[in-house]
């Protein structure tokens, strides 16, 4: 196949960008070098962590290389002699910049994890999720020098399942992506596949998260509450306190009693479930929670612990609370 005989870089960090590395490995493609982003701190000893990206390509003998920045003539002199005819990024973290764009005779094809030109940026997937999206997908595109504003190779949709977090539906996309790639790449080297331009007049975006977002407000009504409990985990994940105390609320159901006429943030009852009343009188049940220090618990094993009194209530974090 005359696609095999293209020499790729690949250019990738994150654990979304891991099975298009492996699957274009598994097809046969010659891959000149791996770009991932500089081992970070992590962990409870905060030593360096090797991305899973770097993990992979290691597994898979390839070269891997790890500029601090593409802004600088090393990088430059870095992707000049690999010589790519193509380059394919998914999760790298930072932008291509315009000399890279123009580097490769085929050009850099990129892995996006949305429905463009909906979310475009860094944060689609955990975006569709905590804004309650019944359905995203994944795109293949060719990047230019905007924000995920390029021209669209082909595209897949995936529902959103109500319980579903931006973990599930990562995995689920990621998966979804590799396969994409592979036909994008084949079909861009043979000349039988065109993108197509995004209408800018649909786009919108999906910027970094930031951690103060996700602080709960339990005036918001139980459905919101619950989208950004599965939207921002792992990170930011979704804080409240309680006596005083920052808690993680890493798993959540929209409750189905009565409505209650309770204080958002009062704690209704605590059995059969950790039940929260929201804006309007709706209920959250608390399925997971992680205090300050300790190991995650069931709702109703929190509040057996704590020995929590119904009417009791859970309180905002606030800017100088720890957590």
């Amino acid at each position: 196949m005359e696609a095999i005989g293209v020499r790729l870089v690949y250019m990738g960090t994150s654990a979304f960008a891991v099975p298009t590395l492996r699957a274009l490995f598994e097809a046969g493609y010659s891959i000149a070098g791996v770009v991932t982003q500089p081992d970070k701190p992590g962990g409870r000893g905060h030593s360096l962590q090797a991305s899973p990206v770097k993990q992979e390509a290691a597994r898979l003998h390839l070269s891997v290389y790890q500029p601090a920045t593409l802004k600088d003539d090393a990088a430059r002199a870095l992707f000049e002699a690999l010589q790519p005819d193509m380059l394919v990024v998914a999760a790298y973290g930072k932008l291509v910049p315009p000399w890279l764009i123009a580097l490769p005779r085929y050009g850099v094809l990129n892995l996006h994890g949305s429905l463009l030109p909906k979310y475009r940026g860094a944060a689609p997937i955990q975006r569709a999720v905590a804004n309650g999206e019944r359905e995203t997908g994944v795109c293949t595109m060719r990047i230019d020098e905007g924000l995920d504003t390029g021209p669209v190779y082909l595209c897949e949709k995936t529902p959103i399942g109500s319980d579903e977090t931006s973990e599930d539906v990562s995995i689920r996309l990621a998966t979804l992506g590799s396969r994409l790639m592979i036909r994008t790449v084949e079909g861009v080297v043979t000349g039988t596949l065109q993108p197509a331009p995004q209408d800018p007049t649909q786009a919108t975006y999906a910027p970094p998260l930031k951690k103060e977002e996700g602080r709960i407000d339990w005036t918001w009504p139980a459905p919101i509450v619950h989208n950004k409990v599965r939207g921002f985990r792992p990170w930011p994940g979704t804080v409240t306190k309680f006596r005083d105390a920052v808690c993680k609320i890493l798993q959540s159901k929209v409750g189905q009693a009565t409505p209650s006429a309770a204080a958002p943030g009062t704690i209704l009852a605590t059995k059969p479930s950790l039940a929260v009343v929201c804006g309007d009188g709706t209920l959250l049940e608390v399925v997971e929670i992680q205090a300050p220090g300790r190991k995650p618990l069931a709702g109703v094993d929190f509040a057996n612990g704590m020995r929590i009194r119904a009417g009791e209530k859970f309180e905002p974090v606030v800017d100088n609370d720890q957590g």
